[in-house]
């Protein structure tokens, strides 16, 4: 069997249709059609049943596709192998991370990593979007969510803490809330959901630690007064007494300690967006011996700080 045929068919049940195969492979659907015809009379059994919106693999298809997989997968790594023998190692490797944990915390890692590779080609996307990873072609995804989707691959690097807080100088005009309801009565700074109402939940102990302990949730609406993504822009905010605001602990952590901002509700585990980092990576695309050095470095260097930023 032919490679590059072999390596068609495999780009077309990736890519789920003709036409985004024709895009990908930047070929005419008319080609891309044909070359798919000769391969399955050159086999003599249909491997894709096709319809006007998609294509999905026949039982032999799917085998073929999976066997397909494996072997392309073998003979990228092997052209690597050769292509580095005796040089740096290179590559290309396209990465999406959330707006305010790239600023924060993984731009100086970033830069590490750059250093020390320096012949690898790094494109870093900032979005919040937990988007497609196949039409964005996007190599690895960074996302704090509760649940990864079912369609990725997503490895956990940690648990995210929300924290409320505010300033001094609010806290000296306003009295701070007592219970998470009582946000509702305060000027709210914070990241929201795009067409959603902003939801925040919390869980609190009730009674000592122990055996007659009982926890207890809550969740409230909030209708912020100043919303954004970039959430160094929210935490001078809050700085500049606008309000309480609900931030990650990874962006302020040296303002807590300093007592810049000032922890509120603290016996409550706030949950608003997402509660755990996840890289993820999608299951039917050959990693690069690039992409596999860039994930093994992320998830060494950002479990090995992310406990610091616990409470």
């Amino acid at each position: 069997m032919d490679l590059n045929a072999l390596r068609l068919f495999v780009d077309i049940v990736d890519a789920g249709n003709l036409s985004a195969a024709a895009r990908k492979l930047k070929m005419t659907r008319a080609n891309v059609s044909y070359r798919l015809k000769a391969l399955e009379e050159e086999l003599g059994v249909q491997l894709l049943r096709r319809t006007t919106r998609h294509v999905e693999p026949t039982p032999v298809g799917a085998g073929l596709y999976e066997h397909g997989r494996n072997i392309l997968g073998e003979v990228a790594a092997a052209n690597a192998l050769i292509s580095n023998m005796g040089k740096s190692l290179q590559g290309h490797v396209r990465l999406s991370v959330p707006t305010g944990l790239g600023h924060t915390l993984l731009s100086p890692l970033l830069v590490l990593f750059k250093q020390r590779y320096p012949d690898i080609t790094l494109d870093v996307m900032f979005d919040n979007r937990v988007h497609n990873l196949v039409s964005e072609d996007v190599d690895v995804a960074l996302r704090i969510i509760s649940t990864p989707p079912d369609s990725v691959v997503a490895t956990e690097i940690g648990e995210v803490d929300w924290i409320v807080c505010a300033s001094p100088g609010y806290l000296a005009a306003h009295p701070a809330p007592k219970a998470l309801t009582g946000l509702q009565g305060h000027a709210m700074v914070c990241a929201s959901p795009v067409g959603q109402k902003l939801k925040a939940s919390g869980t609190r102990l009730d009674g000592d630690e122990g055996h007659d302990a009982k926890e207890t949730r809550e969740q409230v609406v909030l209708e912020p007064t100043l919303t954004s993504e970039n959430f160094a822009f929210l935490k001078e905010s809050v700085l500049a007494g606008l309000g309480i605001g609900i931030l990650p602990i990874y962006a302020i952590g040296a303002e807590l300690e300093s007592g810049a901002l000032v922890p509120l509700l603290s016996d409550y585990r706030i949950s608003v967006f997402g509660s755990r980092l996840y890289m993820l990576t999608m299951p039917n695309r050959y990693q690069t011996l690039a992409t596999r050095y860039l994930l093994n470095f992320l998830k060494t260097e950002l479990q090995a700080v992310w406990p610091r930023l616990h409470r």
